[in-house]
């Protein structure tokens, strides 16, 4: 019998939460809860998961600071970023803290398990396979590997993201071919349209380019979309 998949649900509201434990368990997850973000350090610290459903407005540290502090020790664990914030600018800020995807409170459940299982299957596989593409991408010091949508730079792994690692396994299918920002959202399944591809790529450079100001591999071309041309 397969593992279960392991998920992280972070949420100081204690109704949501247990609802939350019982309809993942229910739909084939293991999953532990956690009433704050020192609750969910801990678990983190003792446990591996699969995805953490993290509740942004929490008394203490928020989910936007948790985020962005795991993203910043190469913590690369999926997370999906449960908000009651509605405005664009609040869902794009955890987007930038380090979420693969974000979900407006009130949320469908079913909605929410679509959400984790897209998130978990962009995990497995970032993107599709081209036979004509190159199995290996040279950006500079950096070498990504297509098949298994890893980055390495001097032999050492540089962590990516699912949304960027998705990124950057379909833009090398074809590199040196023009992108839209729209086939881009489909192709890489990242949810909140041209702002949250602009932000993606944002995150992407600032670990391929030797400076992420002036991009030599992944370059933006004004009206069209993103390109990636490396050596």
């Amino acid at each position: 019998m397969d593992e279960l998949q392991h998920i992280l649900v972070v949420d100081d509201d204690n109704r949501l939460r247990e609802l939350l434990r019982s309809y993942l368990s229910k739909n084939g997850f293991r999953v532990t809860a956690a009433e704050d973000a020192g609750s969910a350090r801990r678990h983190l610290e003792s446990m591996e998961f699969d995805l953490i459903v993290l509740d942004v407005m929490m008394p203490g540290e928020t989910g936007l600071e948790l985020a962005r502090a795991l993203r910043e020790i190469h913590n690369d664990v999926p997370i999906l970023m449960l908000t009651a914030m509605g405005e664009a600018s609040d869902r794009i800020g955890g987007l930038e803290a380090g979420a693969d995807d974000y979900l407006p409170k009130p949320f469908e459940p079913r909605e929410l398990l679509l959400r984790i299982q897209t998130i978990l299957r962009r995990a497995a596989m970032p993107s599709p396979e081209r036979d004509a593409a190159p199995a290996h991408v040279k950006l500079g010091g950096h070498i990504f590997d297509r098949e298994r949508a890893i980055l390495h730079n001097d032999g050492m792994i540089v962590r990516l993201t699912t949304a960027e690692a998705s990124l950057l396994s379909v833009l090398s299918e074809t590199p040196g071919e023009i992108m839209s920002r729209e086939a881009l959202t489909e192709r890489c399944m990242i949810d909140g349209g041209d702002r949250a591809i602009d932000v993606q790529v944002t995150r992407l450079r600032r670990k391929i380019e030797p400076d992420p100001k002036t991009p030599r591999y992944l370059q933006t071309v004004r009206g069209r979309g993103y390109v990636l041309r490396p050596d």
